[in-house]
């Protein structure tokens, strides 16, 4: 719990998704950070966007300022953290500038524990869970996209039709003796 001798509060740090608004780690996190007496900590990374590649002879295009795109990345946050959590909320909010994992490895070294949702991308995603946990100075919880109520990936929703799709031998070619049973 809170570490009385430092007048530490309990801190709970919990990561708010870009994509995914992180709607079940917000709501566990707060849950928690009250339960304890504690604080909540909503954080988000952020990066400047990079332009599209163009032919060296083609003019420049448009590159947004830094500050316009810190601004719209606060209020998306804002917003995200009100939807969840309501207007009243009470969560401190914080928008770094970089990596995901940097960002969230730099606000673990203040709290008690780091809630994040499970990440969705097949490729990075298992590493940067992997990453984020070895390296995190804190418990880290990582809910699981069953309870985030996130709609099934592009590959989930692959695998799962191709899963259906596949005759049931597979399972029963050993048993010659067996009979599927009968579809009404």
């Amino acid at each position: 719990m809170a570490d009385l001798e430092n007048d530490h509060p309990y801190t709970v740090v919990v990561g708010v998704s870009a994509t995914s608004k992180s709607p079940a780690a917000l709501t566990w996190a707060q849950a928690q950070a009250e339960h304890c007496g504690g604080r909540l900590v909503a954080v988000r990374a952020w990066r400047m966007p990079i332009p599209p590649a163009t032919p060296a002879s083609a003019p420049a295009v448009d590159v947004p300022h830094a500050a316009d795109v810190e601004a719209k990345a606060r209020k998306a946050l804002e917003e995200d953290v009100a939807a969840v959590l309501g207007d009243d909320h009470k969560a401190e909010l914080r928008l770094v500038r970089g990596s995901k994992l940097k960002v969230l490895l730099e606000a673990a070294t203040e709290a008690d524990l780091l809630v994040v949702d499970a990440p969705r991308q097949l490729v990075a995603g298992p590493m940067f869970a992997h990453r984020l946990i070895y390296a995190a100075t804190c418990p880290v919880l990582s809910m699981p996209p069953a309870l985030s109520s996130e709609p099934p990936s592009v590959i989930t929703r692959a695998a799962k039709s191709l899963g259906r799709g596949l005759p049931p031998a597979g399972g029963t070619a050993a048993y010659p003796a067996y009979r599927p049973p009968l579809s009404n």
